[in-house]
């Protein structure tokens, strides 16, 4: 009876003082967020290298060409939900395959409605599907709430700049449409914003435009390499420690 005590008390021992599971920052976006790592690079693969790998973990679950209506329509939510655990994180980023008119043609699949409200339209895609596009923001909003319901902390950002400038010789920013929802959505639903946009289009403008295509673009104007990546991803931990958010406390 004493040595099976003495295990016992072992074996609690062990347990109390044993590492619980890590957290797990997840991601979810578009190709700017995860990319093919080979000619072009998404900021989410590089992610990593800025934390500490033995405290927290990264899944990046973006996807190439997804909007924030065809990442929850194809089950890629679904997939993140299933995993999501209380005390992870969720960074949420798109904007740049939101633009087109919904509607049932290729081009606007990916399409959502423009602003933050709860309108929607119902697409008739024949043989008696039918499908309900809401808006940029009610897609964000979605997402957060769901989210939390989970116990995770979700995080919004702005999308990263496109290599376009204005005439002035700045960088076009995202700040009176997809910059400026995700942002309100950030602030109604009462979850930390870091204004990815705003943050390396500053650093854009230090550079100009010859250096930032010769840098960052090598091909279109949305997708980087992997030294433009790098410099989102430090981008968004620049934007984690503006706003004190607890996940700098990982950060190597």
């Amino acid at each position: 009876m004493v040595k099976q005590l003495a295990f016992i008390a072992l074996v609690l021992g062990l347990f109390a003082f044993s590492t619980p599971d890590k957290p797990t920052i997840y991601l979810i976006g578009d190709s700017t967020v995860r990319n093919s790592n080979q000619e072009y690079w998404g900021w989410g693969s590089l992610l990593g290298e800025f934390l500490d790998s033995s405290r927290i973990a990264v899944a990046n679950h973006a996807m190439a060409g997804r909007s924030t209506r065809t990442f929850r329509k194809e089950g890629r939510w679904d997939k993140v939900k299933e995993n999501l655990k209380p005390g992870d994180y969720l960074l949420i980023q798109f904007g740049h395959n939101e633009g087109s008119k919904p509607d049932t043609t290729r081009q606007g699949y990916r399409g959502v409605l423009r602003g933050i409200g709860k309108d929607s339209v119902v697409l008739d895609w024949g043989n008696g599907e039918k499908e309900i596009v809401r808006t940029y923001g009610e897609n964000l909003r979605r997402f957060v709430k769901e989210a939390k319901e989970l116990g995770a902390h979700p995080v919004l950002l702005s999308m990263i700049p496109r290599n376009q400038w204005d005439e002035q010789g700045k960088t076009k920013r995202a700040h009176n449409d997809f910059g400026l929802w995700a942002k309100q959505i950030a602030t109604e639903e009462q979850v930390p914003f870091v204004d990815l946009n705003e943050i390396t289009a500053q650093k854009y403008d230090g550079i100009g435009p010859e250096q930032v295509k010769a840098k960052y673009f090598p091909g279109d104007h949305t997708h980087t390499n992997y030294a433009g990546a790098m410099e989102n991803a430090a981008s968004v931990i620049e934007g984690l420690k503006n706003i004190q958010h607890p996940l700098v406390k990982y950060i190597r």
